[in-house]
């Protein structure tokens, strides 16, 4: 009897505990949500008040045809991400097999500098990048935003490359190398294919953080180099329209199918191997 109840009390318990788990995660979805249900709703209303009045497609009609300067700090935006995800895809990646093939102590030397741009404040490393660009006389452009965004979305694809390197098989690297593979053909053909899960997902990384940034930009752009982020803020002087609402939702649903596509894509990459 006694142990018939204390069954009874230990399945009331988890039972409470699964509802206040359910509970929580309800709230945290809805406060994660609820502000781009806002922005999606307000980017159909066809006035440009704070009050949903009536349903239209008028700030979309705005965004795609009377939007030219919008559209020309995106595509700045959408290249920067791009062309800086790439370059610190690819510098990112080769550090981190370098890493994990040296087991020496240089390897914690370079952790503890990759570290370093994640933990200072965004204002310290915008001051200090337009610092050295000053000195070296570079004038400020889209390609001095280029090796901004690259600098600090390198340590972000290290840290997502090394943590698979952490976990790899060098036993297949030795046996390639016994059956008479060079380095070369070791890393093109081994070492790469195996972590590339990890780097398509550094490079999507990358972009995410080079497309959202807004701090580092705002130091080191100059004349005819205004991204997305900053064409944004300087409207917030003058009011920001519905414009705006239907670009972010156009921009959340083409990021949301690309991140789908990109998921499908790895896990078929990650089975075939």
């Amino acid at each position: 009897m006694q142990k018939n109840l204390k069954n009874i009390k230990r399945v009331n318990r988890h039972k409470h505990e699964n509802v206040f788990s359910f509970t929580v995660l309800i709230i945290c979805v809805i406060f994660l949500l609820l502000p781009l249900f806002t922005i999606i709703l307000f980017s159909f209303n066809e006035s440009n008040q704070s009050v949903f009045t009536s349903f239209s497609l008028h700030w979309y009609k705005e965004l795609f045809f009377n939007s030219r300067n919008l559209f020309q700090a995106l595509a700045n935006s959408l290249f920067i991400a791009i062309t800086a995800g790439a370059a610190s895809t690819f510098l990112g990646t080769l550090a981190a097999i370098g890493t994990g093939l040296n087991k020496q102590s240089k390897s914690t030397f370079v952790n503890l500098i990759t570290f370093l741009p994640l933990v200072l404040p965004e204002v310290i490393v915008g001051i200090s990048l337009v610092m050295f660009f000053s000195k070296i006389s570079l004038s400020l452009n889209l390609f001095t935003i280029f090796l901004a965004h690259t600098t600090f979305c390198l340590p972000f694809v290290y840290l997502t490359v090394q943590s698979r390197m952490q976990g790899f098989d060098f036993t297949i690297t030795e046996a390639a190398r016994d059956l008479g593979a060079t380095e070369r053909q070791t890393l093109t053909k081994i070492i790469i294919p195996t972590i590339a899960p990890s780097i398509y997902s550094g490079f999507i990384l990358a972009i995410t953080m080079s497309l959202e940034d807004f701090i580092i930009t705002f130091f080191v752009s100059g004349p005819g180099s205004t991204t997305l982020p900053l064409y944004i803020f300087s409207l917030i002087r003058f009011g920001i329209t519905p414009v705006i609402n239907a670009l972010s939702f156009f921009i959340i649903l083409t990021l949301s199918l690309s991140v789908l596509t990109m998921k499908r894509f790895v896990k078929i990459l990650a089975s075939s191997r």
